[in-house]
């Protein structure tokens, strides 16, 4: 049973150093559309569920080109208005063995940044949507962007549709505008049935911390005062990650229920691997596909985890594979050429 889709963020072009090399170690980049919520949509709309993107661009090739990606992907995007300004970018030199990967942002004063919030009508785009989805990187990037946020997950609850809300705390954005974005994020977080982040996000949030000795404890800890600041917030998940290197990392997940029921995965091995931004958007749609579909909470976490794993040999922002091609691997797919 596919659902229907609203996702609220800035489309964004990611220029990437060729392969593992520095930036400008060779003078060009290699370029992709993304953005976290866009990134979400368009797996979404690879698992066969209608997406619309809202948002705004600027009104030049740069825009039309991640307007143009976006269609090519199936994602709808009526609602993405095209002003005069500048397109938000942001930089990638993809790390090797011990050589983390680097990200720079120049997403200041971009056509979307300045935006004004009323322009958005909430009511009238949330209409007849099941849910809208959200990120924390949306209310980073500027004050109006955040008013924008907050008006659409109010107008969704208001219209009965459910809001998922990805943490996704952009360090480096709220810096620039030297504030840490708590009180916006937990006013964001309020309006959520679905909260993807872990025990960080909760204590930034509320302004705790969560001292348990172990990761599992303090995503427990972490839940139980989820679940008592925010009244709406029916799950809680996060995926748990750990590195060898940059190439060779584990990924699990674990998800919580308010009433009790913990979930986790099996850890699953990642080799070799050729891109892992857009993990992260890669398990929440794979949750969201799961919860909608009708899967058990468990199910649903392994269809996550396994789509999450999948990313990571996908080039680009995006999760592009298939709702089989996620199964294929939660049946250990074997690997042999597919003919």
């Amino acid at each position: 049973m596919a659902g229907r889709f609203v996702f609220f963020g800035e489309l964004l072009l990611r220029l990437s150093a060729p392969g593992r090399q520095m930036f400008l170690q060779t003078p060009g980049f290699e370029v992709n559309v993304g953005g976290a919520e866009a990134n979400v949509a368009v797996s979404l709309s690879r698992f066969g569920h209608d997406c619309a993107m809202v948002g705004t661009v600027p009104d030049h090739a740069l825009g039309e080109a991640a307007i143009g990606e976006l269609r090519r992907q199936g994602v709808g995007t009526r609602a993405v208005r095209r002003v005069p300004g500048r397109m938000g970018l942001y930089f990638l030199a993809t790390g090797a063995l011990s050589r983390p990967s680097e990200i720079i942002y120049d997403r200041v004063d971009t056509a979307f940044a300045l935006a004004d919030a009323d322009h958005y009508d909430w009511a009238e785009l949330v209409k007849g949507a099941e849910r809208l989805h959200l990120s924390g990187v949306t209310p980073a990037v500027s004050e109006t962007a955040g008013r924008a946020a907050l008006a659409a997950a109010k107008a969704a609850v208001e219209a009965g549709v459910k809001v998922s809300f990805d943490c996704n705390y952009r360090q480096k954005l709220w810096e620039a505008r030297g504030t840490d974005g708590r009180a916006t994020l937990l006013e964001l977080a309020g309006y959520a049935d679905l909260l993807l982040g872990n025990h960080r996000d909760i204590a930034l949030m509320l302004q705790t911390s969560f001292n348990q000795s172990t990761t599992e404890e303090k995503f427990l800890a972490a839940a139980e005062t989820a679940f008592q600041a925010f009244p709406r917030l029916q799950r809680l998940a996060c995926t748990i990650r750990s590195h060898d290197s940059v190439d060779c990392q584990d990924l699990a997940g674990q998800m919580i229920s308010r009433d009790g029921a913990l979930v986790r995965t099996p850890v699953r091995g990642m080799s070799g691997i050729v891109d892992r931004i857009g993990g992260g958007d890669a398990f929440a749609a794979g949750l969201l596909h799961g919860i909608t579909t009708g899967m058990d909470d468990a199910t649903a976490l392994d269809f996550a985890v396994c789509a999450a794993v999948l990313k990571h040999s996908v080039p680009g922002d995006a999760n592009l594979v298939s709702v089989a091609d996620v199964q294929a691997v939660m049946a250990g797919g074997g690997l042999d050429v597919k003919r």
